[in-house]
Formats: structure tokens, C-alpha cells, sequence
């Protein structure tokens, strides 16, 4: 599906360099106009919790959960609370007495997802996508690079011509996001609480987005398991990568076949 973006504003091209294989200029690519839309931080923020509440199980108790019981009142006479007991005279089946239901359990006919509406859906991934070519976005995320030019366009050649993790990590040494990668490493932290028993121990934070042409390449291969680094693909390009938490300007690296399916992709038009 082609979304169409109505853009007000006069355009100009923006290009930024590709870098090769052997992590230095090769060209320039023109990015597309959808980089040039406005950041609408409300939007982002709303489609990221429609987006991650989707995600989300719903849990809930057997609305019979405590009410399976004889417990009935025995009315008044006995000299005792009117509340239902068991022959033994011990008081069930209300939610104050030992044995009995919750006051307010979870349901789960609960509504936790918030919906939104596909164009808005749409205008949000846009508009995350051109804060990642805002550096002053970026780096309020917390992100450190040292280029100068965002976001960073590879050539093609990168994804089967890197396949070790040691080639791929001094590749983007010289391209200048290897720190942030480190910053994620370094702020890897164990959860507090219970989490921590529950198969999510760690709190690692989001460093560098690489969306590729595939995420079974080599260069995908090598890179999916540093610190805080997703890999993904132009369809499979979602707010959870572009905006995490709700925050745009993650630091993000393009393959230019991708860059040119994601330009297919979101149709910007100018009044």
C-alpha cells in the first residue's frame, strides 16, 4: 500500500553521502521529501502507545474465581454479621473474608489497546522518519555520533560485502555511530524488581536502527547482537523501531535500496 502525504511547504533537495564498504564516501543520494516533513511529537507519541498497547495479552480471573462455595447467610437471630458463612460458621464468598473472591480483579474483557486510525498511523511513521535526519532530534534521544550528516546511507555492496562482527564494528567506527553502540553497553543495567525473575532481567537501552534490504544478509547477521541494535526492513519498518518510548530522532542507518523502497513507499505531495 502507497501512502499519500500532503506536504505545504516548498521542498529542497537534501543529499548526503554513501558510504562504501570500506566505511568512506563512495557518492551522494537525494533523500526523499518525506524527510522534510514536520515533526508532530503528539502524533508519534500517540501512535507508539497503539502500537505497543497491540502488543499487550490481556490477562484476567475466572469471574467465578472465590464464588464457587455453599457459604450462605443465616440471617438475623444468631447474634453475628448477616454474611455468608459455611455451616462451620467461618465467613466466604464475600471479598473481605478469608477464602473469598477479589474486590476488583483483573478482566479480561478489559480494553487496553488504543486504537488509531490507519492515515494517522501512517503520518506518524513519516513524520519518525524524518526526525531521524534531524540531528537536534537525535541527539535529545541521547544518541552520540560523530557525523555530521544524518541519517547515514550505505551502499548495497555493505550487506554481503561485511559478514564478521570485528569488520562490521570498525565499519562503523569510521562511519561515527560505534559509540553509541558502546553508550548502549555501557548503560546495560539489571531491572529492579521483580522483572528480574521473569525472563527480563536486563534493561539495555536502544543504540543504532539499521534498516536493510534483508535481515538475513551478512552484514544483518553481524550486527543484530550488539548492544541495543534492531534490524529491520522497509515492510517490516514500524513507530516501535523509529520513535522507542514515544521519542523520535533514533539514530538510524539506511541502505539506499531501502531508503528508495521507503520513498516508494510514503508519497509526499506539495501544494
Amino acid at each position: 500500500m502507497v501512502w499519500t502525504i500532503i506536504y505545504t511547504l516548498k521542498l529542497e533537495g537534501l543529499k548526503v553521502p554513501v558510504y562504501g564498504v570500506d566505511g568512506e564516501p563512495i557518492g551522494e543520494s537525494e533523500l526523499p521529501e518525506i524527510f522534510s516533513l514536520m515533526i508532530r511529537k503528539d502524533l508519534i507519541r500517540r501512535a507508539f502507545h497503539s502500537a505497543f498497547t497491540a502488543r499487550l495479552q490481556p490477562k484476567g480471573r475466572d469471574p467465578l474465581a472465590g464464588k464457587r462455595t455453599t457459604a450462605r447467610s443465616w440471617g438475623v437471630g444468631h447474634g453475628m454479621a448477616r454474611v455468608p458463612r459455611l455451616p462451620n460458621g467461618r465467613a466466604a464468598f464475600i471479598s473481605f473474608a478469608r477464602g473469598g473472591h477479589r474486590a476488583f480483579p483483573p478482566r479480561p474483557d478489559k480494553r487496553i489497546h488504543e486504537e488509531i486510525n490507519r492515515k494517522e498511523m501512517a503520518y506518524a511513521i513519516a513524520s519518525a522518519l524524518a526526525a531521524t535526519a534531524k540531528p537536534e532530534f537525535v541527539r535529545a534521544r541521547g544518541h552520540i555520533f560523530s557525523t555530521e550528516n544524518l541519517p547515514i546511507v550505505v551502499d548495497d555492496g555493505v550487506e554481503e560485502g561485511i559478514t564478521k562482527a570485528r569488520d562490521a564494528r570498525e565499519f562503523l567506527k569510521k562511519i561515527g555511530v560505534w559509540e553509541d553502540i558502546e553508550r548502549a553497553r555501557r548503560k546495560t543495567r539489571i531491572r529492579a524488581g521483580r522483572g528480574k525473575m521473569r525472563g527480563r532481567r536486563y534493561i539495555e537501552p536502544r543504540s543504532v536502527l539499521f534498516v536493510l534490504n534483508s535481515v538475513s544478509s551478512g552484514f544483518a547477521l553481524a550486527v543484530r547482537n550488539m548492544p541495543g541494535v534492531d534490524v529491520t526492513t522497509p515492510n517490516l519498518l514500524n513507530i516501535l523501531y523509529l520513535a522507542p518510548g514515544g521519542i523520535p530522532g533514533r539514530l538510524t542507518v539506511y541502505a539506499r535500496s531501502a531508503l528508495e523502497a521507503i520513498a516508494s513507499k510514503y508519497k509526499v505531495v506539495t501544494l
